[in-house]
């Protein structure tokens, strides 16, 4: 079952994400340490697109790997 947007929200502001709103329901989401930005879009109920979920993973462990 895919994770909601709200879901992938929570993960990236407990790994100390920052964001800002883009246009109509895009968040632009950054971390300090990571070069690249993610962007999601979709209302916070939403079912997330596969290609969310596996950016948001991707990048977490990219994160993971840094801070250790």
């Amino acid at each position: 079952m895919p994770k909601k947007i709200r879901e992938l929200k929570s993960l990236l502001l407990k790994a100390g994400f920052t964001y800002r709103q883009g246009k109509g329901s895009h968040t632009v989401w950054e971390h300090p340490l990571l070069p690249e930005k993610i962007t999601l879009s979709g209302n916070d109920g939403d079912d997330a697109p596969n290609y969310h979920e596996k950016r948001v993973i991707s990048d977490l462990q990219k994160l993971k790997e840094i801070e250790e």
